[in-house]
């Protein structure tokens, strides 16, 4: 197949619908109410969402289906876990998976448990009792296992004095190799279980089963789905560790199969790739339909470590926005705040809003809305920035808003809120 000549804002027209971020042209928006199975539906759609504790408003995962599904309500996504029609696993990170890929994970488990294994011998005795009480009691709580030893844990550093339980560290590594999962959540709480008794034997038996090769290029084929657009710079190109030659052979072996097309973008230096099969669907963004401006589309927040911004050379090449997630940055260097949250209108990301939920005044405060110099200040866009707002807001029963500061300043006077 020769490559496509496409100019970027059809491209990315593109890959905000297939992301759930934008209607077709040719469509209308359906709206349903979301429930447990429509959240499923949604998850296999994007085949993984992130997972992530920070809560400046909610978890990331709920972040992400709350800017997709109107209605969503966190318990619904905590259903599916506990119905084990999920899994947690690492995928583009910590992820949430349909349980049907489980297998499809192998080679994934199978390189963190030869990771784990030598600090898991380490702490054998305290990993063996943890792993009898799951045995006889089912699922509990990091809580559950009391232990009066600390050890340094992932996130310590290494010279300071130990902090984990060395319970709560013998589950990390247990999750990590594949032996205990998370089958729960209650808010910020996680309960664990045996992965053998709470999988399904069909799906524990592919895993055990699996063709390295085979197995690895349907996890490509996962990535690319997930993805939609992509280039072979990408170190997580296929959710396995590869090299670079590697994954040029993956895509030029589907190139010459016909399953890729190599797309040639407007102002684009970096070489981009997506599936054939979405050819046809990328003509439909390319002509009259795509050419139209923002007018009349939604604001939509996008969490740090939404599906859309795995990959933060693409937001620069087809949207021209430089992000950087500024949770590690010091305080007194952050320009935007530590949970600046994207601004999407129509195809177009025009700025930050870094928002804060205190669910005891049920109030969501904004330190600060910023949007980009270039973006030009409309009735419109102001009008729908407020209703991003007051949507934003009411996803988590936040039933008041306070912005403090804008960018332009003049924006927070307009916005009267």
């Amino acid at each position: 197949m020769p490559s496509i000549r496409i100019d970027r804002k059809a491209l990315r027209r593109f890959l905000l619908h297939t992301q759930h971020l934008l209607p077709a042209p040719s469509s209308l928006p359906v709206t349903e109410t979301p429930s447990s199975h429509t959240v499923l539906h949604m998850i296999r759609s994007l085949v993984a969402v992130q997972l992530d504790p920070v809560s400046a408003v909610a978890p990331n995962q709920h972040l992400v289906l709350a800017a997709r599904m109107a209605g969503y309500q966190p318990k619904m996504l905590e259903e599916l876990l506990a119905e084990h029609k999920v899994f947690e696993y690492l995928a583009n990170a910590a992820c949430v998976i349909p349980m049907e890929d489980y297998p499809l994970y192998e080679p994934v488990r199978e390189r963190r448990r030869n990771a784990v294994q030598d600090r898991l011998k380490d702490m054998e005795p305290v990993a063996q009792a943890v792993l009898a009480r799951l045995q006889a009691e089912g699922p509990l709580p990091s809580r559950a296992f009391q232990s009066g030893a600390k050890v340094t844990g992932y996130w310590e550093n290494p010279n300071d004095i130990p902090r984990t339980k060395d319970t709560s560290h013998a589950l990390t590594l247990l999750v990590d190799a594949g032996i205990v999962r998370v089958v729960g959540r209650k808010g910020t709480e996680r309960f664990f279980a045996l992965t053998d008794m709470t999988v399904p034997n069909e799906l524990l038996q592919k895993a055990a089963s699996f063709d390295p090769a085979d197995v690895r290029s349907k996890l490509l084929d996962k990535y690319i789905r997930a993805y939609r657009v992509f280039d072979a710079q990408d170190p997580r190109l296929g959710w396995v560790k590869s090299s670079a030659s590697e994954r040029k052979s993956w895509i030029e072996s589907r190139l010459q199969a016909g399953q890729l097309a190599a797309l040639e973008i407007e102002d684009v230096a970096r070489p981009y790739y997506m599936p054939a099969a979405d050819v046809e669907m990328l003509q439909e963004f390319s002509g009259q339909s795509a050419a139209g401006g923002n007018e009349g589309s939604p604001v939509i927040f996008l969490p740090p470590l939404d599906n859309l911004l795995w990959r933060r050379e693409r937001l620069a090449d087809l949207f021209g926005f430089h992000y950087r997630w500024e949770i590690y940055t010091p305080a007194v260097k952050r320009r935007y705040g530590y949970y600046a949250m994207p601004i999407l209108h129509g195809d177009e990301l025009i700025g930050r809003m870094d928002p804060r939920l205190d669910r005891k005044s049920s109030t969501l405060s904004v330190p600060l809305l910023q949007l980009d110099e270039h973006i030009q200040m409309t009735d419109e866009l102001v009008e729908a920035l407020r209703g991003g707002l007051v949507r934003f807001a009411a996803s988590f029963q936040a039933e008041h808003i306070t912005v403090e500061r804008t960018e332009p300043s003049a924006l927070k006077e307009m916005l009267s809120i």
